[in-house]
């Protein structure tokens, strides 16, 4: 059995990795390149975007005054997530060192780059930056949540996950406390897919 889930797990890998090929082929589709980290768009294709721009207070109008009413909830989210992102950035710079886990680099998970998009109004500009810090600390800290659970409790749920975390698939199979036991200290340092 455990031969089947690591062959479908290493299907599951190389699929992925097919993924990230495909999207750069989308780079091609849409006419930008990636040149030191930073986005190139052809000239022509950035005039014809910013042609087709719409006004704040048109894209605004465009919502009804119930979901205008909603905005003052959505950027009260932001002091939440801005005390996350310290806080979980504080726990792994003490705690990560002693447990030998690999630290998490918050960069692979924040990512601001669309604020920037020339199709985009201010409005626009601002909600893409919302929605990319916050996205982007959820997925930090749960990066971090999963090392830490790995570290201290990797057994696997009973029940079916609708959405599991990158460690996961490193974890006891929940029951199996014989090899749990056996395989404990070995399984909670092998990070080694992280480091290579």
């Amino acid at each position: 059995m455990d031969n089947k889930i690591d062959e479908l797990v290493k299907q599951i890998k190389e699929l992925e990795e097919e993924l990230v090929e495909a999207l750069k082929e989308k780079e091609k589709e849409f006419f930008y390149k990636i040149e030191n980290e930073k986005v190139k768009f052809e000239e022509n294709i950035i005039n014809e975007g910013k042609a087709k721009l719409i006004s704040s207070i048109k894209y605004l109008s465009s919502f009804s005054f119930l979901v205008i009413l909603t905005i003052p909830f959505v950027w009260g989210m932001m002091i939440p997530a801005f005390i996350s992102d310290v806080f979980v950035t504080i726990y792994q710079t003490i705690c990560f060192p002693i447990y030998k886990i690999p630290k998490v680099k918050r960069k692979e998970y924040i990512i601001i780059d669309r604020y920037n998009l020339f199709y985009l109004d201010k409005v626009e500009r601002i909600n893409c930056l919302y929605c990319e810090y916050f996205n982007g600390v959820i997925g930090y800290t749960r990066e971090i949540a999963a090392r830490t659970e790995q570290f201290w409790c990797p057994i696997k749920h009973s029940k079916q996950l609708k959405d599991k975390h990158s460690r996961y698939d490193n974890f006891f199979d929940f029951g199996d406390y014989k090899k749990y036991r056996k395989e404990l200290k070995k399984r909670r340092s092998n990070f080694k897919d992280i480091e290579n």
